[in-house]
């Protein structure tokens, strides 16, 4: 059950709304539509039509793959080959063609998994159809269809309110103003926003394209792409690549054409291939550039959210924004609540402390409670809890007439009813926080007492004024203390042990008194919840406010928008805070987190705005989200920086040879044996393998720091042997390419084996692998015919290990400096974070 019905606390808004009242409790009887009326406007086309996807389509999914930037670049290159020949050359439009195939088919894979889950988690919302309430899907709702709304129900159309019981609506997601507004018949409803207190009825006056619902649902509930720092920075670093092609290209052409590095091939070439210094040049070309595309880097990166998307989905984890796997691996606070996230939903009634206040010689709390159970007509949880323990006790609710009824909503944390005894006397009773209710009573220090134990206490007092009064409660006296017992979920603490070990802060935000909050924050030995704090005491500054939210643990009486405040502090800290909640109160919060997580039998309210929603309400599902994403993130990272390389060892390598006026020292068959060998083929087992590396800001600066000092070695190891084995010539020969394919292989198979660490069986198999594969294309003769390669002169092949092993040594040393360098940086910014925590808690007040 969701927390957000039954979280009694005190308020931190001003001024106090008044309740929401207006008719009786239970809606009256109407038919709604009937059949017939339904089967004609869906004949005429006035249905909620509107299509809403959890991924993308099947079109959609092969355009995405097939018509990239990159994929263009590899045509066009393709193009060229295909008219000059050979075959060869051609081999790396195959591997594009592979790689969007894996990509069309993971992708396809995850959109099955997404919209399976899409099905479970869809609303469901109600009408009256003859005479009865129905549940149907949302396309299902027709043109003047009456619809029931209660507490966490999101508004599918709009329409005008036929019935209004305690009706208040939250239009935050419409206007961004989040004071709920009091609905009465005749007022007008709007789709997106949803219910915070009270029910109604409406009846649909815009569906389908009409409505705003028609953007709002398809954009909370669609498979995106949207921002991230992991696509947003290999988006970035494409655009360079892109720009450094065309002068490089420009570059080799010319010197290749006009400054005599170029070579004549005879005339009885490979058939098919055309010879000369024009088709020379454009094959260097075409070698070189095929190298500086990165073109298995965005690939890997979609595959590997999709994997995380299939793996999250076994675990009834529905992802509804592909970059929420990416962002709650960064994350270093996560907010929780206590009802129904770390605690059981289900309550039950542990007893009734009957203060002796009120009832006089009339009826007692048991039978008070009982005639609130029976007359609620949207019962939370504890209620739902009140009604199963008085009917357990054989108690039934009196003969009495409701005559007003005060809707329950986190702002006022309590709710009433009003009642008519058949003797004719009126009695107003209201529901809800003792500290709120009666600060100043007895009452309010006992249930502190017990809330302190972990129990949850309700306070049923007898109201002076009506509660339809707009100044209700007013002055009210207490009766009865109701004690609810909550359990403890089993997999809470090792959820919280989880993040504690991964460097994750947990903080405890709800709705029940702070003592309540603490009682179980500590029975999880959650680190600083023997000191919870009252929410309406936080203070008011934002700076402030921020300091002492970041200092302490567990939180009691937060009201839905101090708990969006607090989120924005943490933020504004420098946090990536992630929300998760299941009620309605939490809908502000979800939507001012870095990560929102909603839970599946929460409100569709709060699973519409939140990027991940725990179809099973398992919070421990929580640390497998964390550990997708933290190994989609560190494996990108990894395979983002062997591509990287080998594009700046390309453009370091066809720069030196253009300004040098010699001929490029491969063709595009060389280029492809060596990408596959030494990252191409490696790359799909890192993009996919398990990763525990902490995600940590700055992408692009970590990944540049080893690509382009690796990758500048390499190429100028490749130029420094090319130079050598030419011996002053301008036109190399097979001996001379093979020569300089050795240095770049053996040099970036070790920049492989620096990025795999830390080392597994698989991993040194998977090296040794690609070694056995260069291997096998020197040692045999096809290999040799294929790639033309020679390895018929030994000194060149040696001068080839030589220029690699120094060029692997340098590179080498500028890592382990890096390295060194780098955690003295972190080491240096994590005392600097301590001296700061120490500074603020310092500056706390003393505790009173």
């Amino acid at each position: 059950m969701p927390e957000h019905h039954d979280r009694p606390g005190g308020a931190d808004t001003a001024p106090e709304r008044p309740p929401a009242t207006g008719g009786p409790a239970r809606p009256p009887r109407e038919p709604g539509l009937s059949p017939a009326e339904v089967a004609e406007r869906v004949a005429a086309g006035r249905t909620n039509d509107v299509p809403v996807r959890a991924s993308r389509t099947v079109g959609q999914i092969i355009r995405g793959n097939v018509f990239t930037r990159i994929n263009a670049m590899i045509a066009v290159l393709f193009a060229i080959i295909a008219v000059i020949g050979p075959v060869q050359d051609g081999l790396f439009a195959m591997v594009i063609l592979i790689n969007t195939l894996i990509g069309i088919v993971q992708e396809l894979r995850a959109k099955r998994t997404l919209d399976r889950l899409a099905i479970v988690n869809a609303a469901r919302p109600r009408v009256v159809r003859g005479g009865e309430v129905v549940r149907v899907s949302t396309q299902e709702i027709v043109l003047d269809e009456v619809l029931e709304v209660g507490v966490g129900d999101q508004v599918a159309v709009d329409g005008t309110v036929t019935w209004a019981g305690g009706l208040e609506v939250d239009e935050s997601l419409l206007t961004g103003e989040a004071d709920p507004v009091v609905k009465g018949p005749g007022d007008t409803v709007m789709s997106g926003s949803f219910v915070v207190a009270g029910t109604g009825r409406f009846r649909a006056t815009k569906v389908g394209r009409h409505a705003y619902a028609a953007r709002l649902a398809e954009e909370a509930s669609r498979f995106s792409l949207v921002h991230s720092e992991l696509r947003s920075g290999i988006n970035r670093i494409l655009t360079w690549i892109t720009y450094a092609l065309f002068p490089i290209g420009g570059l080799l052409i010319y010197s290749q054409l006009f400054m005599g590095g170029h070579v004549t091939l005879d005339e009885g070439a490979a058939g098919g291939q055309i010879s000369g210094p024009l088709a020379d040049a454009l094959r260097g070309m075409v070698a070189a550039l095929v190298s500086m595309i990165p073109e298995g880097l965005i690939l890997l990166t979609s595959i590997a959210f999709a994997v995380g998307v299939i793996r999250l989905g076994r675990y009834q984890c529905l992802v509804q924004e592909l970059p929420a796997i990416e962002g709650l691996a960064r994350v270093d606070v996560v907010c929780t609540d206590k009802t129904g996230t770390l605690t059981e939903a289900g309550m039950k009634m542990a007893q009734i402390r009957d203060l002796g206040g009120g009832t006089g010689a009339g009826p007692g709390p048991t039978e008070v409670l009982a005639a609130l159970a029976a007359h609620d007509p949207d019962p939370n949880a504890s209620m739902a809890a009140i009604a199963r323990g008085v009917a357990a006790g054989g108690h039934r609710a009196p003969d009495w007439e409701p005559v007003a009824h005060a809707a329950f909503s986190s702002a006022r944390k309590w709710s009433g009813m009003g009642f008519r005894t058949p003797d004719g006397d009126d009695a107003h009773w209201v529901l809800g926080a003792a500290d709120v209710l009666a600060p100043a009573h007895a009452a309010a220090a006992e249930a502190a007492r017990l809330g302190a134990q972990g129990l949850r206490v309700l306070l049923l007092a007898r109201s002076a004024l009506g509660v339809d009064d707009p100044m209700a409660p007013g002055a009210v006296e207490p009766v009865a203390l109701v004690v609810l017992d909550q359990r403890v979920r089993a997999d809470a603490k090792p959820t919280l042990d989880y993040f504690a070990e991964q460097g994750v802060d947990v903080k405890i935000v709800s709705g029940d008194h702070a003592a309540s909050v603490g009682a179980v924050g500590r029975g999880l030995e959650l680190p600083g919840a023997d000191r919870p704090l009252d929410a309406r005491d936080l203070p008011g500054e934002p700076e402030r406010l921020a300091a002492e939210v970041d200092a302490h643990s567990a939180f009691g009486r937060v009201t839905p928008e101090r708990k969006r405040d607090m989120v924005r502090g943490l933020r504004g800290r420098g946090h990536t805070v992630a929300m998760t909640g299941d009620g309605v109160n939490d809908v502000l919060a979800l939507k001012e987190a870095d990560i929102g997580v909603a839970m599946g039998s929460g409100s569709p309210a709060s699973r519409s705005v939140a990027q991940l929603v725990l179809l099973d309400d398992r919070f421990a599902v929580l640390p497998r989200v964390v550990a997708e994403g933290r190994r989609v993130i560190g494996n990108i990272e990894r395979v983002a920086s062997l591509f990287l390389t080998k594009t700046v060892y390309t453009m370091v390598l066809a720069t030196v040879v253009g300004l040098l006026a010699v001929s490029y020292p491969f063709f595009p068959r060389h280029a492809t044996l060596i990408n596959a060998v030494t990252f191409g083929i490696p790359s799909f087992f890192l993009a996919l393998a398990p990763n525990t590396d902490i995600a940590r800001p700055g992408f692009v600066a970590r990944t540049l720091r080893l690509a382009v000092p690796s990758g500048m070695v390499a190429g100028l190891a490749a130029v420094t042997t090319y130079l050598l084995v030419l011996g002053g010539r301008t036109v190399p020969d097979p001996a001379d390419r093979t020569a300089v394919v050795i240095t770049l292989c053996a040099t970036t198979l070790w920049v492989l084996l620096l990025v795999a660490k830390p080392y597994v069986w698989w991993k040194v198999a998977m090296v040794g692998s690609m070694v056995g594969l260069l291997t096998l294309a020197l040692a045999t003769p096809v290999g040799r015919w294929f790639f033309d390669l020679d390895v018929s002169e030994p000194a060149k092949l040696l001068t080839g290990l030589a220029v690699a092993g120094a060029a692997i040594a340098v590179i080498t040393v500028i890592r382990v400096v890096d390295d060194r360098a780098m955690a003295r940086s972190e080491a240096r910014a994590a005392e600097g974070a301590d001296r700061e925590d120490r500074e603020d808690r310092e500056d706390e007040p003393a505790p009173v």
